[in-house]
């Protein structure tokens, strides 16, 4: 009968120790899976936002105002991050000289507030392109892309693109500088 009744108390202690282990692995669990519904909804921001520009051929309202006020866009080669209104413009000179210019989205991985995409860009060069005139040519080049999502709108987009490469596409030929006689 003794035993019973330290067998009990320390039956009693062991069930709780393993119920309160299970309400943290399930809090825990619990706020995997909410982090985990962020980092997709985040995901499926992304895609959307750049299916409806090439839909679209450039950033109209709607895309506008998926972005933050703040908004920056950081890309190689640019010393400054563009604004939102110098994203719109540089946008609509992308799709003006590259009327059909279209993503494909190769890879895509969201991690917190941040996703990173793999995209392949094509088009075809009918208009003027940073002063370069039509050469009806069909173009396509990689770029590394980083965003950032805060309060549900992009804050930020870091752009890494094989600009080199678009412009021996178009015509442009690299030279060593002539040296200094």
């Amino acid at each position: 009968m003794k035993k019973l009744f330290m067998i009990l108390p320390l039956t009693l202690i062991l069930c709780f120790m393993v119920g309160c282990q299970d309400k943290a692995a399930m809090s825990e669990l619990e706020a995997m899976k909410v982090q985990a519904e962020v980092e997709e909804q985040n995901a499926l921001l992304i895609r959307q936002f750049m299916e409806k520009m090439d839909e679209n051929a450039g950033l109209n309202d709607e895309l506008l105002g998926l972005l933050a006020d703040d908004f920056e866009w950081h890309m190689g080669g640019i010393p400054e991050p563009l604004n939102k209104e110098a994203s719109e413009q540089f946008v609509a000179m992308l799709y003006s000289g590259f009327p059909d210019f279209n993503h494909t989205l190769e890879d895509m991985i969201a991690k917190g507030d941040k996703v990173a995409a793999r995209c392949v860009a094509r088009g075809t060069h009918e208009g003027e392109f940073q002063g370069i005139p039509p050469t009806g040519n069909n173009i396509e080049y990689g770029s590394l892309e980083l965003w950032k999502i805060e309060d549900g709108k992009i804050s930020r987009l870091w752009i890494q693109s094989d600009m080199l490469g678009l412009m021996q596409q178009l015509g442009m030929e690299l030279k060593p500088k002539e040296g200094e006689k």
